[in-house]
């Protein structure tokens, strides 16, 4: 009989310690909630939104054509232009959390030299199928 008291006691404790919190009956049924360690990790920074994500992916694709292609090159004042029209300033993907998103295009797009400037030139060349004019042939 004492067990069980200190049992029970032990078990409408542990409620209290929680914040007063109602201890489900089949807690198999219940979602977990949210934790302060999934909160996001800085609140004064959102997340990028798509037309950053998609700006980001652009700078890098920019920076490796203008470093690592020898037969086209980036048409910069097209780019300024096109990050404009998708309201994204160009000053966003310049620092912080978008900087480095676009470096790690970058990067993967070295991988493959020849096939990423390949790609470029058909997606983003003068005739490109993505967005032309924003990679050109370098004059000969």
């Amino acid at each position: 009989m004492r067990h069980r008291a200190a049992a029970a006691a032990f078990l409408l404790a542990l409620p209290l310690a929680a914040g007063a919190q109602e201890v489900p009956k089949d807690a198999t049924q219940v979602a977990p909630k949210e934790t302060p360690a999934e909160a996001p990790r800085d609140a004064a920074q959102p997340e990028p939104n798509r037309q950053q994500a998609n700006a980001a992916k652009l700078a890098g694709l920019i920076r490796f054509v203008g470093e690592s292609c020898q037969d086209v090159r980036p048409d910069y004042e097209r780019f300024k232009s096109v990050v404009a029209a998708m309201g994204v300033d160009l000053d966003a993907i310049s620092k912080g959390e978008l900087l480095m998103r676009s470096m790690s295009y970058t990067e993967a797009y070295r991988k493959n030299v020849e096939e990423s400037c390949r790609k470029a030139t058909e997606l983003f060349g003068e005739k490109g199928t993505s967005i032309p004019g924003l990679v050109l042939r370098k004059a000969s």
